[in-house]
């Protein structure tokens, strides 16, 4: 059990577009309202303050929640490198975010607000990973949204992987499709959304951020961190 009020470090991967950067202040700020508990942001890749900069300046047990879709090599391998280099090996990290039933649910009421028809083709797509373990989490989201959704999902890829989004709409479409829905299992607007938005798909869902659902999930999982863990025998 942490014995003092935790700090909530929200590590979120980074963006140079200025709209996911909002996103990122706007969620951390709506995590702070629905904890009362004190939180700070940080960067893993491409801005500042990093991850290591923000540990490092941070007194009393700390609490990090990994504000990404999968536990790939941010989660399992950067963010406690920095944590590491800040001196903060004692901090505790928690899961990454996709498996909350809340994330599948906002994936699905995103799809719906763009105009999802039963019927349609569904793909979800995602960033891409080289991660296996991260892999095994995205093929299960599609598993999962496919099961709210009860029709087939198909994963497809912003960067990293294949098939692109992009690739994967025009192989439905030679399939006999005619209509074809993205889910975005994506947390911001940025370069990676924007590709799901230009891949010629009828329907693209906006980005699972800005919604209270999402900030609840943070909130949730620094509450779990904070309870007291049964006693090992």
């Amino acid at each position: 059990m942490l014995n003092h009020i935790p700090t909530l470090l929200l590590a979120v991967h980074g963006t140079r577009s200025p709209r996911g950067t909002a996103v990122a202040h706007s969620l951390a700020l709506r995590v702070a309202e629905i904890t009362h508990r004190p939180t700070r942001l940080a960067f893993a890749d491409v801005l500042d303050p990093t991850v290591e900069q923000v540990a490092a300046t941070t007194p009393g047990p700390l609490v990090v929640v990994p504000a990404f879709l999968t536990s790939g090599y941010h989660v399992r391998t950067d963010i406690p490198h920095q944590l590491a280099l800040a001196g903060r090996a004692d901090a505790v990290i928690t899961p990454a975010l996709g498996d909350h039933p809340a994330l599948t649910a906002t994936a699905r009421k995103r799809l719906e607000a763009a105009g999802h028809r039963p019927g349609d083709a569904l793909v979800l797509g995602c960033a891409g990973t080289s991660d296996p373990h991260a892999q095994t989490e995205l093929d299960q989201a599609a598993e999962r949204l496919s099961q709210q959704m009860d029709t087939p999902v198909h994963l497809a890829y912003a960067a990293t992987n294949t098939p692109t989004v992009a690739d994967k709409v025009t192989e439905l479409r030679t399939r006999g499709h005619t209509r074809i829905s993205v889910a975005a299992w994506l947390l911001a607007p940025g370069l990676f959304h924007d590709r799901l938005s230009d891949s010629g798909a009828d329907t693209v869902a906006a980005p699972l951020c800005p919604d209270a659902a999402v900030a609840h999930a943070v909130a949730d999982r620094y509450l779990s961190a904070c309870l007291p863990q049964p006693a090992r025998t």
